[in-house]
C-alpha cells in the first residue's frame, strides 16, 4: 500500500486536526480573505533551523481585512544568522529528509514524515522602513521623518508607506531555510565541480532550437544524471538579484525534454525540438470572430455576474466586489461602447459565461465558445486601453489574457499579458503614479502577471517580460476596500495567496534542479530536494484548513482543493524526476536505497495526478493548457519507467493490479486527444502521447 493510499489527510503542526476537517469544511462557510495571509521575503537567503510549521487556523487570525502587505517585518526577521550545523546530514536518524519519522506512520499519506521540533523563536526586529524614494531608487534609507536623508538632498517628496499587519501564515518557513540550501549549492559546486566531463553521447536538453552535444556536462559515474542543458533567448541569465523563486532564463523542466531521456526517447518515431509547441503556437491562425462587428445581448447579465464571482474571481481575485455596481453603472452609462469601466464589466460577462458551460475541451467543435460576444465586443475596445498606462488598463488587458488562457490560446494571453507589465512596470517606477485607493488592485494585477507569466515559461522559450524585477517592492493582497453594502460577491483570496507560495516554489525548483547551472550527480542533489520537499509540505501544513485537501484516492467535491491538489502532486513529481532519469540511465543506481525511496515518491505523485483525469477540469478555465502539458509530462514518465525493471516494480506497488497503470495511460490518451483540437500544440501532444503508447506496449510485448 502506498504511503498515502488510506486517504488520511495530515495532522496541523499540533497533531490535532482530523482527517474529515477539510473534507467537510471545504464550502460550509464562507472564505473570508482576512483569515489567511502568506508572507514572501525577500530573496536575501540566510541560514535557518528546523521549526514548526507556521499553521494558523482560520478562527484564530485577525478579523480585520488586511491592509497592504508589508515586507519589512519579513525582513527583520529573515536577518538572524542560524547555524548550518542543522543541515540534513546532522540531523538525528529518526529525521528524514527535514520530516520527522512518527510511529507507524508510512500508511498515512506522503507528509506524515514532518519536523516537529519546538522552540525556535522568530526575531520580531523590524528593518527600517524605507521611504518611496528610497525604495525606488534601492537605497539604504535612515527612515528620518518627517524627511529623510537622500530625499532632502534631492529635494524629493518623503513619503513613507503604512506599515501593514504583519502577516503570519504561508510562506516563512518554506522561504527563510533557503540560505541552507544556498550554502549547499556552493559547497557542491566546489565538491564537485572537477568530477564533470563533456560528452556528446547524451541527448540534449538545451532550450533553445539546436540539438547538438555542446555544452553538454556528464560525469563518469553511474550515480549522476546525464544533462545539463544550454543554449535559448531572453534577457538575463542569472536570477534577478539572487532571487531563486523566479523561473531560471533556460530549464530542462519543459514536457517535451523528457522525449530525449534513456527509453522514453525510444518512445517517438523522429527527435522534437523542444521549441516544436511554441513555433505552433506562433504560426497559429488568429481568432476571425474577433473582426466582427460585436453584436452583445445584455438581458442575462445578472447570471453572468454572478457566475464569475462564484466561479472565476477565485482563480483571478482581481475584480473588485464591492465597486463593482459603480463600475457597471458607468459601463451602462457609456453604453458599453468606451472607456475602461465598459471593457472590464464585458470581460467579466465573457468570464461569467464562459465559467456556467464547464470545460471547453467538452464544447461542440466549431460551435462559438461561450462569452465570446462578450469578448469580441471587449476586444474592440482595447486600442483605447494600449496606448493607456492607468491600472485599470492594465486590468483590462489581464481580464483578456484570462479569457484566452480559457480558450487554450497561450500565446496570444503571452502577449496580452507583456502588455500588462508593461504598464505594471511604468506605474511601479514611481509608486505615486498608483491611486491609493487602486494600489491594491494594482498588487492583485501584478502577482496576476508574475502568475501566468511563470507558468508559459515553464513551458515555452519565451523572453522575460521583467515584472519579476519589481518583487520587492509590491505588497502580498490584502483585501479590498468598499461598501459591503455594495459588494456582488466574496473576495475570497485564499487560493490567491496559496499559488503565489507554490509557484515561488515551482520556480525555485527549476531553478535549482533543472537550471543550466543546476547540479548534476544524485548525490548532490540529495540535500536540495530533501529541502524542496520539506518546504512543500510546510506550505501545505500552512493552508487554511478550508483548503487542506485529504490524501484520499477519490476526487474531490471542491474545485479548489481538487486544483491545489493536483498543483501539490505536480510540484512534489518534479522535485524528485532527476532519479527517474537516473535510474533510465543506469538500472544500477536504483540499489542506492535514497535513489529507490526517490523514485518511489516521484512515481507515485505521477500516479496520484493521473488516476483520476476528469478532476483536471476543475482548473480548466485558469489552467487547461498548462495543465494538460503537465499530465503529458507525468505521462511519459510512467512510460518509461513501465520499460525499466526495477521502475516497473515501484509502480506495481503504487497500484493494486498492472492493468491499472495501462488503464490510467489510456484514459490519458483519450482525454488529450479531446484537448487536440482547442490548440496545435495539444495537437501534437496528443500525437506524441498517442504514439508513445502503441510503441510502449509493442516494447512490453515484445
Amino acid at each position: 500500500m502506498s504511503p498515502s493510499s488510506n486517504g488520511d489527510s495530515p495532522h496541523s503542526a499540533t497533531g490535532t486536526m482530523a482527517a474529515t476537517a477539510s473534507a467537510n469544511a471545504v464550502r460550509q462557510f464562507p472564505l473570508p480573505t482576512r483569515d489567511f495571509s502568506i508572507e514572501i521575503p525577500s530573496p536575501q537567503l540566510n541560514p535557518i533551523t528546523n521549526g514548526a510549521n507556521a499553521l494558523k487556523s482560520p478562527s484564530s487570525l485577525k478579523s480585520a481585512r488586511t491592509p497592504s502587505f508589508s515586507r519589512e517585518g519579513i525582513l527583520g526577521s529573515a536577518q538572524k544568522a542560524r547555524n548550518l550545523s542543522q543541515s540534513s546530514e546532522n540531523r538525528p536518524d529518526h529525521v528524514s529528509n527535514g520530516l520527522q519519522k512518527a510511529p507507524n506512520d508510512e500508511g498515512v499519506n506522503p507528509l506524515k514524515r514532518r519536523n516537529t521540533d519546538a522552540g525556535v523563536d522568530y526575531p520580531r526586529r523590524r528593518a527600517t522602513i524605507a521611504c518611496e524614494v528610497c525604495r525606488s531608487r534601492k537605497s539604504r534609507c535612515d527612515g528620518t521623518k518627517p524627511k529623510c536623508k537622500l530625499c532632502t538632498e534631492l529635494g524629493a517628496e518623503c513619503v513613507y508607506r503604512e506599515p501593514g499587519i504583519k502577516l503570519d501564515a504561508g510562506d516563512k518557513l518554506i522561504l527563510e531555510r533557503l540560505n541552507r540550501i544556498e550554502s549547499l549549492l556552493q559547497m557542491n559546486m566546489v565538491n564537485h565541480g572537477n568530477g564533470l566531463t563533456l560528452s556528446h553521447d547524451s541527448p540534449n536538453m538545451s532550450n533553445g532550437t539546436a540539438l547538438s552535444g555542446d555544452n553538454l556536462m556528464l560525469p563518469n559515474g553511474a550515480n549522476f544524471v546525464s544533462i545539463i542543458p544550454s543554449g535559448g533567448l531572453g534577457t538575463w541569465s542569472a536570477p534577478v538579484g539572487n532571487n531563486i523563486s523566479i523561473m531560471p532564463k533556460v530549464h530542462t523542466n519543459a514536457a517535451l525534454h523528457l522525449l530525449q531521456w534513456p527509453l522514453i526517447r525510444d518512445l517517438v518515431s523522429r527527435p522534437y525540438d523542444p521549441n516544436i509547441l511554441l513555433q505552433l503556437e506562433m504560426a497559429r491562425e488568429p481568432l476571425h470572430s474577433l473582426t466582427k462587428t460585436p453584436c452583445v445581448d445584455l438581458s442575462n447579465t445578472n447570471a453572468y455576474i454572478e457566475a464569475y464571482f462564484e466561479r472565476v474571481n477565485v482563480w483571478y481575485a482581481c475584480v473588485n466586489p464591492y465597486t463593482w455596481r459603480s463600475h457597471y453603472r458607468i459601463a451602462l452609462s457609456n453604453g458599453f461602447r468606451e472607456g475602461p469601466e465598459s471593457c472590464i464589466v464585458l470581460l467579466v460577462l465573457a468570464l461569467g459565461q464562459a465559467s456556467l458551460r464547464g470545460s471547453i475541451s467538452r464544447i461542440v467543435p466549431h460551435e462559438d465558445p461561450p462569452g465570446l460576444q462578450y469578448f469580441t465586443a471587449a476586444w474592440a475596445l482595447l486600442p483605447g486601453m494600449m496606448t493607456s498606462n492607468s491600472v485599470l488598463a492594465a486590468q483590462c488587458h489581464l481580464l483578456a489574457a484570462a479569457y484566452l488562457f480559457y480558450l487554450v490560446r497561450p500565446l496570444e494571453a503571452w502577449n496580452l499579458l507583456c502588455t500588462t507589465s508593461t504598464k505594471l512596470q511604468l506605474l511601479l517606477m514611481a509608486p505615486s503614479r498608483v491611486p491609493a485607493d487602486q494600489r491594491e488592485l494594482s498588487e492583485r494585477i501584478y502577482w496576476n502577471a508574475l502568475l501566468f507569466e511563470s507558468d508559459l515559461l515553464a513551458e515555452l522559450d519565451l523572453p522575460h517580460s521583467g515584472v519579476v524585477a519589481f518583487e520587492e517592492n509590491v505588497g502580498l493582497p490584502g483585501g479590498f476596500e468598499g461598501d459591503e453594502q455594495e459588494a456582488v460577491g466574496r473576495d475570497d483570496l485564499w487560493y490567491f495567496l496559496a499559488e503565489i507560495a507554490l509557484r515561488r516554489l515551482l520556480n525555485r525548483v527549476s531553478q535549482l534542479i533543472y537550471s543550466k547551472d543546476s547540479m548534476a550527480s544524485t548525490t548532490s542533489l540529495e540535500p536540495v530536494v530533501a529541502e524542496l520537499d520539506f518546504q512543500l509540505t510546510q506550505w501545505y501544513e500552512s493552508l487554511p484548513l478550508p483548503l487542506q485537501f485529504p490524501f484520499t484516492r477519490t476526487m474531490l467535491p471542491d474545485p479548489v482543493q481538487t486544483v491545489l491538489r493536483l498543483r501539490f502532486f505536480a510540484c512534489r513529481t518534479i522535485i524528485y524526476r532527476p532519479y527517474i532519469l537516473a535510474v533510465l540511465d543506469n538500472e544500477q543506481a536504483v540499489l542506492d536505497p535514497s535513489v529507490r525511496e526517490s523514485c518511489h515518491k516521484c512515481l507515485e505523485a505521477s500516479i496520484r495526478q493521473l488516476e483520476h483525469i476528469a478532476a483536471h477540469h476543475a482548473g480548466h478555465m485558469p489552467y487547461l493548457w498548462q495543465g494538460a502539458l503537465s499530465i503529458v509530462s507525468q505521462t511519459l514518465l510512467v512510460m518509461g519507467a513501465t520499460m525499466s525493471p526495477s521502475l516497473s516494480n515501484i509502480l506495481l506497488s503504487l497500484v493494486p493490479h498492472r492493468d491499472t497503470i495501462d488503464q490510467i495511460i489510456n484514459d490519458v490518451v483519450m482525454e488529450i486527444e479531446r484537448y487536440s483540437v482547442l490548440s496545435p500544440s495539444l495537437s501534437l501532444s496528443a500525437e506524441i502521447i498517442k504514439e508513445a503508447e502503441v510503441r510502449r506496449r509493442s516494447f512490453l510485448s515484445g
